[in-house]
């Protein structure tokens, strides 16, 4: 089976419009299976500032969670001029800044500490 780079998973996300967390957390899942370093050896064109450093921010996550190097290119990936609240709900933005993962935070990316969690 063939995953989707995280190139590709960009791309899906963009043509995706308010279903953009369906090919996110595709992309979330199957680097976690596989591991396969392939999917993030190559940077993504950067072209919208929350989707950019939402991805640069979650392989860093996973690469420190799976214990695989972080990719060079990730860290010249910009954080977002304005903080961008992931869930997009007001009275979840105070916990967001308390809970959300480093590697989220320092890009001014907001998120719960569960954001990356699946059941």
């Amino acid at each position: 089976m063939k995953y989707r780079t995280i190139q590709e998973t960009k791309s899906a996300i963009l043509k995706s419009g308010a279903n953009w967390r369906i090919p996110f957390m595709e992309f979330v899942d199957d680097f976690r299976r596989t591991r396969d370093q392939s999917l993030i050896e190559k940077p993504f064109s950067l072209s919208n500032e929350n989707i950019d450093s939402l991805l640069a921010s979650t392989i860093e996550y996973l690469c420190y969670e799976l214990g695989v190097e972080t990719p060079e290119w990730v860290w010249e990936v910009p954080s977002c001029k304005e903080p961008w609240f992931v869930s997009g709900y007001d009275n979840l933005k105070a916990i967001s800044i308390v809970e959300s993962p480093v590697f989220f935070r320092r890009r001014k990316i907001f998120v719960l500490e569960n954001f990356l969690s699946r059941v």
